[in-house]
């Protein structure tokens, strides 16, 4: 035995007893493409309706920016310049324009992928790039709880060489799945039925709006009225239209008709449909989807003050949640920025308040339960 020659670590590894078996050709079957085929229904749903595309963006804004502390006072200073300064893309800087393009990719496609790319030499963070999911699948390592990456373009996929460089994060995947859910995934059927009444309503003011006129010319019981009715229909249409015409340059014309002449607006009589009523409740389901209280979308709705403040509770925990998926990824660029200058302290994400009143309102409830507390304690010794 060679006393100088190391022997080789044991790998360690680990099986998941619930995971399925393997399948004939499951190296084929295991990739799964970020952008899936749906993945452009959700891009027309954002730029088809105004109100989808607001919510998700005032979402991202209402997130919130954030700051990054580090555990070393002495290297605050250092990862404040990182954070504020790292390029992202071709043409944008910060940390905050990152992590809102990637929340924006989360909540409409259900996933979001992201690089953290380093200099020639390895040694420094060059920039952080947002990916294109058409440009990226995702694998199933060697058990479920690991996940490879590829990248590639026309359909030729191979893992990439630094997978440790990769950001990625589902949206609220299913249980034993790695993709996540796009946020707008139950709102295709409701989005249809909203675009058929906006077409419908234009089709109709096209109809109904432009006016048209039926002139009518009823012939007399006068032999030259009957003889000549072809030229006298001819005759009228001809003065009707041009008494029609000028009006586009600005001329008021009356037209005069001697005999029966019968002038009628076509439609007049037929009223539209109202869609005050089905329109509301299709944004009901947008709205109660997206978790954005309809007064901050301009929807005008009757609500009390004690119903806006509910909404807004509800919006504050929707926002909690997603903080706490990009926690994560902002946590991991942060330390991979502190280990390459060679510190081993580490980074915590600080978000700014949501709201002042959403303080003020746990304050007061901290209280009443701390005054709840100690009458409950005086009438226990008593």
């Amino acid at each position: 035995m060679n006393p100088f020659k190391k022997a080789k670590p044991q790998k360690r590894s680990c099986a998941v007893q619930t995971a399925p078996a393997a399948q004939p050709f499951g190296g084929l079957a295991g990739y799964l493409p970020l952008n899936p085929p749906d993945a452009g229904l959700y891009a027309a749903m954002r730029e088809a309706v105004p109100v989808i595309d607001a919510a998700l963006d005032k979402i991202v804004r209402l997130t919130g920016s954030f700051r990054v502390e580090c555990s070393d006072a002495g290297k605050q200073k250092a990862l404040d310049a990182f954070v504020g300064g790292v390029r992202v893309g071709a043409c944008s800087r910060g940390l905050h324009q990152f992590v809102s393009i990637y929340l924006d990719s989360l909540l409409t496609y259900g996933n979001a992928v992201g690089e953290i790319v380093l200099d020639r030499a390895g040694k420094e963070i060059f920039a952080l790039y947002n990916a294109r999911l058409s440009d990226v699948q995702v694998k199933r390592g060697a058990s479920p709880l690991e996940v490879q990456f590829c990248a590639g373009a026309g359909g030729a996929f191979a893992p990439v060489r630094y997978p440790q460089l990769i950001l990625f994060t589902p949206l609220s995947p299913p249980a034993g799945e790695l993709l996540g859910a796009p946020l707008l995934r139950s709102l295709p059927f409701v989005t249809g039925i909203l675009l058929k009444i906006f077409s419908s309503t234009g089709v109709n003011f096209d109809r109904v709006a432009n006016l048209r006129y039926a002139v009518t010319y009823r012939p007399g019981n006068d032999r030259l009225d009957k003889a000549y009715a072809r030229e006298i229909a001819e005759g009228i249409a001809a003065e009707w239209g041009e008494a029609m015409s000028s009006t586009k340059s600005g001329v008021v014309k009356d037209f005069v008709s001697v005999g029966d002449v019968d002038i009628k607006v076509i439609g007049a009589d037929n009223q539209m449909i109202g869609t005050e009523v089905p329109v509301r409740q299709m944004l009901e389901q947008i709205v109660a989807k997206l978790g954005i209280p309809p007064f901050m979308l301009g929807l005008h709705w009757s609500s009390t003050e004690r119903m806006s403040t509910q909404q807004a509770d509800i919006l504050t925990s929707e926002l909690e949640s997603y903080r706490t998926l990009l926690g994560g990824v902002i946590r991991r660029i942060c330390d991979f920025f502190l280990r390459l200058q060679g510190w081993g302290c580490s980074s915590g994400v600080v978000w700014e308040d949501i709201n002042l009143q959403d303080e003020v309102e746990a304050a007061n409830a901290r209280l009443t339960l701390a005054r709840a507390r100690k009458l409950e304690a005086e009438l226990a010794d008593a």
